[in-house]
């Protein structure tokens, strides 16, 4: 029976679901039935689950619903080939973080670069030898979970963050800071231009200065607000980390931290105190427990020499209206 691409993804992954020990899922993005058929055979019998896509539109489609945690892509695809499939995936940020590795006959250095400016972590000429592919999967995998495990780290932190590429396109954001760029810059493709725009122009002009360019902003403004990407330093040696602040909070966060001795964290708690919110809306917008807010909000206390949150609130909305 012939099932469509769409059908017999879907029901492979309903059915990993079931499975007592998660498997990893590798998407195979392949245009002959019998490459495909013969790794997924070689796949299956090594405990992935695979997910198959005939074309690079076909390919796209899949990860819309589903994150594989490694992509095999062939190189020559009629219409669309691996490159451009490539780069269409590493342009969404859902899925730009899973590794890539190009199947191709083209063994020219040239065609190798280009697998690997587009977006691929490695690459392997047909035809395949299946323990090395499996090698390589086991590396590629094991390094896409220690980058995964440093993002979760981030993410519980309830940081703002986001890595961002030498094209200016982002790679890789916390859900806070996807939060904030919805709030102020509206949907991820629009926000995700406004800082391409800004940030690649940003990177270029100090691009021989780079390393000295910590803490530097680059401003971004949107329709709904603006936001400011502060520099924290370089990831590798094509990704840079930004913390990302809305434009009034960074100047607000600033001044209260330098007039009441404040650490960064503290001094974005007494931003909210002052604006009015309660201790478990505080918690939501900072992604920090009840019992993390009050810490904070004694140590506030102390360093404002104040003994209750609204003569808190009422001392700092005196340094943010005089600023």
């Amino acid at each position: 029976m012939n099932v469509s691409c769409s059908t017999w993804c879907t029901t492979r992954k309903a059915a990993t679901v079931t499975e007592a020990t998660p498997r990893d899922i590798v998407l195979i993005v392949d245009d002959s039935p019998q490459t495909l058929g013969f790794l997924t055979d070689a796949l299956e019998q090594a405990g992935s689950s695979v997910l198959i896509a005939t074309s690079g539109a076909a390919a796209l489609k899949v990860v819309e619903r589903i994150t594989p945690d490694l992509i095999l892509m062939d190189a020559v695809m009629p219409d669309m080939d691996g490159f451009e499939t490539c780069r269409k995936i590493k342009s969404t940020a859902s899925v730009a973080q899973v590794p890539v590795i190009f199947m191709t006959g083209l063994s020219e250095t040239e065609h190798i670069v280009h697998a690997l400016e587009s977006g691929g972590v490695d690459y392997l000429t047909k035809p395949i030898n299946i323990d090395e592919l499996r090698a390589r999967i086991r590396v590629h995998l094991g390094n896409a979970r220690s980058a995964q495990n440093a993002r979760v780290a981030l993410d519980a932190a309830g940081r703002h963050l986001l890595a961002i590429g030498r094209d200016g396109r982002p790679r890789w954001t916390t859900p806070q800071a996807t939060h904030l760029m919805e709030q102020t810059l509206g949907r991820a493709e629009e926000a995700h231009r406004l800082i391409s725009d800004k940030v690649a122009a940003w990177l270029r002009e100090r691009a021989a200065e780079r390393a000295g360019a910590r803490d530097e902003t680059v401003e971004i403004d949107g329709a709904m607000g603006g936001l400011h990407l502060t520099y924290l330093g370089a990831l590798t040696a094509d990704e840079y980390l930004f913390r990302l602040t809305l434009a009034n909070q960074a100047s607000g966060d600033e001044l209260l931290r330098q007039s009441f001795g404040l650490t960064q964290r503290e001094s974005e708690v007494l931003l909210w105190i002052a604006k009015g919110k309660s201790n478990r809306d505080i918690g939501e917008i900072l992604n920090l427990s009840a019992r993390t807010v009050n810490k904070h909000l004694e140590q506030i206390y102390v360093k404002m020499g104040v003994e209750n949150r609204a003569t808190a609130a009422v001392k700092a909305a005196h340094v943010l209206h005089d600023r």
